[in-house]
């Protein structure tokens, strides 16, 4: 504890973002570059370093939070590198990405401000690369073992890093043409530069992991196949069969998924298309869906130049402040936050009728309404009460050229056919079924991530990935020395 009064003399102070006139004309990070590091170690004295961390037991990774906040006070970013990469593949992704339910179980949290754990995450995770600490760790020796990893995102990057690490020969199947999974196609350029994922696909293959694009397993390779060829099999796919909203009007032209609309933007920033085909310029669009994919397609519609953007949340809108009857200390309570999407919408005013910044809370959809051709050109909605009961005298209707469904995801994608042709049981709410060694009723066959989770957070997908590789580990050699933080049963802390 380099400053044992840290907590009482300095006030929080977040990685400050870009002025919004300035960010919604280009794609970079919302984040003043090279901001970050003058505060950062002052940060970091304001933690209390105690006695019963609650932030290890709110971090699924069990990231050694007190002890990195202290090595970077001290400005020793070696060893604070070292302990941030001993439980957790890449920092960099939960330092831009995650939500910080660490924060949340912060001690200091209880009365004052949280520590900025996640800033201070995300400038260890930099200042390794700046200074040459995150160098390709390739195995002494090789098992002889061989394991297929389905799936790139982040429990599919985890597992097959640790796997290689660890001496397996792992070749990870991605159906898109480049891996990465969500963190490629689903996260905005805004949110996190592509290039951070880039890196670690380069540190991975220079340990030895290989990548086979363009391939879904169960169409353009067989399932059973690939089991017969490989020692182990990891299923990382996601949870990608997105949920639908049945309502008059679903069908017409403009209604989109989230997820058909923003993996074509980030094509554009990858310089694959010049404009998106379903670009919002000039159009006003309504999203469906209060959560963080909806937000990411207000952000996205926002920088494409939409004429109006308004996004839909069901629930009420939360207070400020953390209910300490329903939600105590330290769950992670449902407050009102106002990310850098909203922070942009609201000071642009994209929607008139909004609530608050570009939200309508507290609302449901009735139905859609088209024009002559089929094309979606309104939304009706009406307010609702705590139990989604319609509020009588409540209904209006909005413009809506269009319409974005972001309602979040009920399990894997059966389209490619690998479920069924490795016979894999399922859970009836439609995830992979595993024991708690994270094994499937498929021999050698082991589900991890959001496919077997379901839909959950990046940290928690990391997570995934490193314990089902010491599961596979185990499997193929009798005993395992690789980190298993979490069970598959193991859930966020609640009331």
């Amino acid at each position: 504890m380099a400053d044992p009064k840290g907590f009482m003399t300095t006030p929080r102070q977040d990685w400050p973002r870009r002025p919004v006139g300035e960010r919604v004309r280009d794609w970079d990070e919302v984040y003043v570059p090279g901001a970050l590091l003058p505060i950062i170690t002052e940060q970091a004295d304001r933690c209390m370093d105690c006695g019963i961390p609650f932030c290890h037991e709110a971090c699924p990774l069990g990231n050694l939070i007190p002890e990195w906040n202290d090595l970077v006070s001290r400005e020793d970013w070696r060893q604070a590198a070292d302990r941030l990469h001993a439980t957790n593949n890449f920092p960099e992704f939960t330092g831009k990405l995650c939500p910080a339910p660490c924060e949340a179980g912060c001690v200091l949290a209880i009365n004052q401000p949280a520590v900025t754990i996640k800033n201070v995450e995300a400038a260890i995770a930099e200042r390794a690369w700046e200074l040459g600490f995150t160098l390709p760790r390739p195995p002494d020796r090789l098992s002889g073992r061989t394991v297929a990893v389905i799936g790139s995102g982040p429990t599919g990057l985890a597992a097959a890093q640790q796997l290689t690490r660890a001496g397996h020969t792992v070749a990870v199947y991605e159906k898109d043409d480049r891996p990465g999974g969500l963190m490629r196609y689903g996260i905005p350029e805004f949110k996190m530069e592509k290039r951070h994922l880039e890196r670690r696909i380069e540190q991975m293959r220079a340990e030895g992991t290989k990548f086979r694009t363009s391939t879904a397993v169960g169409r353009d390779i067989g399932a059973a196949d690939l089991r017969t060829r490989y020692d182990a099999v990891v299923i990382a796919t996601g949870a990608t069969a997105w949920r639908e909203l049945d309502v008059p009007g679903r069908e017409l032209a403009g209604v989109q998924q989230a997820m058909e609309y923003l993996p074509l933007a980030n094509r554009v920033c990858e310089g694959e298309l010049a404009v998106s085909p379903m670009s919002a310029a000039g159009k006003h669009v309504v999203i469906v869906g209060g959560g963080d994919t909806g937000a990411d397609c207000l952000g996205t519609a926002v920088r494409e130049g939409a004429a109006s953007v308004t996004q839909l949340d069901i629930y009420a809108q939360p207070g400020g402040e953390r209910d300490e009857d329903a939600e105590p200390w330290p769950t992670y309570p449902k407050i009102y936050r106002l990310s850098a999407a909203h922070e942009e919408a609201g000071e642009l005013r994209t929607a008139p009728a909004a609530d608050a910044d570009a939200r309508l809370f507290a609302a449901s959809t009735l139905r859609f309404t088209g024009d002559a051709d089929g094309h979606v050109r309104s939304l009706h909605l009406v307010e609702v009460d705590a139990a989604r009961r319609p509020v009588d005298g409540t209904q209006r209707k909005l413009p809506a050229d269009l319409v974005l469904l972001a309602l979040g995801f009920s399990g894997p994608d059966r389209g490619d056919g690998l479920v069924e042709q490795l016979g894999l049981e399922m859970e009836p709410r439609g995830t992979v079924a595993r024991d708690a060694g994270f094994a499937t009723n498929v021999p050698g066959v082991f589900a991890a991530g959001d496919a077997a989770r379901g839909q959950s957070l990046i940290v928690w997908a990391i997570a995934e990935g490193r314990a089902v590789a010491a599961a596979v580990d185990r499997y193929l050699t009798g005993s395992s020395q690789l980190p298993a933080p979490i069970g598959p049963y193991d859930r966020p802390m609640t009331v």
